[in-house]
């Protein structure tokens, strides 16, 4: 969560794939992050459709009680929306926020309309408030180290994911040229058998020229 417009600044700029972001609708606010458990949205390899189902399917996987308290400590951070008797609460996925330039310090807008979600007349909680309070942790985060130890973790993470695919195709590409060198060579083994047909185990001149005759 950002104290102020700088650290709001600063959040957006090195925000995770996996956070969701929370506001209060039409009024200033902290900018307030719920970050899910790393690689629970992962986008590579999707197209436009698969990727907004993955947004959408991200979301709906947060519990309603978690929504709820990131909802309180929204409104409560913020000066105008913790004065007012309700608010209404906005989150998205950090990959639907788009900063431009010609944006204020602290400023954020939408790439998609749709992937916002309202928690509508949201009024102060004080019990999950107090609650929370006590849970608070304060300390100097270096934003751009953590972000960039987080990106070396995913490419590690999507290198065995690889290094495994490849595997697997590898032994499954073995296991089929087994299969069709075991099946030729039943085929073979039959042929011989028909081809042996009536053909004694001695193999003299005689068979063999009665076998000739045959054959003409």
């Amino acid at each position: 969560m950002g104290k102020d417009k700088y650290e709001n600044e600063e959040l957006l700029k090195y925000g995770f794939p996996e956070d969701i972001w929370f506001h209060v609708d039409k009024l200033s606010s902290a900018h307030v992050y719920l970050r899910l458990p790393s690689g629970s949205i992962d986008l590579a390899g999707a197209n436009k459709a698969e990727a907004k189902q993955r947004l959408l399917d991200a979301i709906a996987s947060v519990p309603e009680e978690i929504l709820m308290e990131m909802a309180q400590l929204t409104k409560e951070n913020s000066i105008e929306g913790c004065k007012a008797a309700q608010c209404d609460i906005v989150y998205t996925p950090f990959l639907n926020l788009k900063k431009e330039d010609h944006m204020e310090v602290g400023q954020v807008g939408f790439k998609e309309e749709s992937f916002r979600t309202l928690i509508k007349h949201v009024s102060k909680d004080k019990d999950t408030v107090k609650r929370l309070e006590k849970t608070r942790v304060e300390k100097p985060v270096d934003l751009a180290k953590e972000k960039e130890e987080r990106d070396n973790e995913e490419r590690a993470r999507r290198r065995k994911i690889i290094e495994e695919r490849k595997k697997a195709d590898k032994e499954e590409t073995k296991r089929h040229l087994e299969e069709k060198e075991l099946k030729s060579y039943a085929a073979l083994q039959n042929l011989e058998k028909t081809s042996n047909i009536g053909v004694s185990k001695t193999g003299s001149i005689e068979e063999c020229r009665q076998l000739e005759d045959d054959f003409m």
